[in-house]
C-alpha cells in the first residue's frame, strides 16, 4: 500500500472514532413540543427607528420580533430567573412605527405577552401598560419562553432566554 493510501486509511480509522453511532446526536423531543428557541439575541447597533432617546453608538443586546415589527432592548441581559444581586430584567419594547393606521382603533394600546415554556404547557401573562415602553419582565423558571405580543391591534412573536441566576 502507497504511503497515501495509508495516510487515507489511518485517517479513516482516526475519524471512525469520532462518530455518534449508537447514540442520537440531538436529544429526542416530544413530537408535540415546540421545536426550540430561535432566540437571536444581536449585539449591534439598534435599528434608527428603534434608538430614540439613545445617544451615539447605540450598542445593546436586543432581540427581533420574528415580523420585524417590535424589538426587545435588553438591559438584564442575560435574562435571569431568581435574579436576587445585580441588573434586574428589564427590557425596553421599542415597536416599528406602524405603515397604516391600527386595523383596529379601539385596540388596547397594552403590550400583552403570553409566554409560554419550550416543550411544555407552562404560560405566564405579562402587561406593559400604555404599551410597548420599559419594563421588567420576570419569568417563573429558566428555559427558552415563546412570547406571544400584542399591542394596539399589532402583533408579533419572538423567543427569549431565561438562566438560573
Amino acid at each position: 500500500m502507497s504511503s497515501w493510501g495509508r495516510l487515507l486509511l489511518g485517517s479513516v480509522v482516526l475519524l471512525s472514532g469520532c462518530t455518534t453511532a449508537g447514540r442520537s446526536a440531538a436529544p429526542a423531543t416530544p413530537a408535540s413540543a415546540p421545536t426550540g428557541c430561535a432566540t437571536r439575541v444581536e449585539a449591534g447597533r439598534l435599528p434608527d427607528w428603534a434608538d430614540a432617546g439613545f445617544t451615539g453608538d447605540t450598542r445593546m443586546p436586543h432581540v427581533f420580533g420574528a415580523k420585524g415589527e417590535i424589538v426587545a432592548v435588553l438591559f438584564g441581559h442575560p435574562l435571569a430567573v431568581g435574579r436576587t444581586e445585580g441588573p434586574s430584567n428589564k427590557i425596553l419594547w421599542v415597536a416599528r412605527p406602524a405603515a397604516t393606521p391600527s386595523p383596529d382603533p379601539a385596540a388596547p394600546a397594552t403590550l400583552v405577552i403570553t409566554a409560554t415554556l419550550d416543550g411544555t404547557t407552562s404560560r405566564a401573562t405579562r402587561e406593559v401598560a400604555g404599551g410597548p415602553g420599559p419594563s421588567i419582565v420576570d419569568l417563573p423558571q429558566a428555559g427558552c419562553w415563546h412570547l406571544d405580543l400584542r399591542w394596539s391591534g399589532r402583533t408579533d412573536t419572538m423567543d427569549l432566554v431565561y438562566v438560573p441566576a
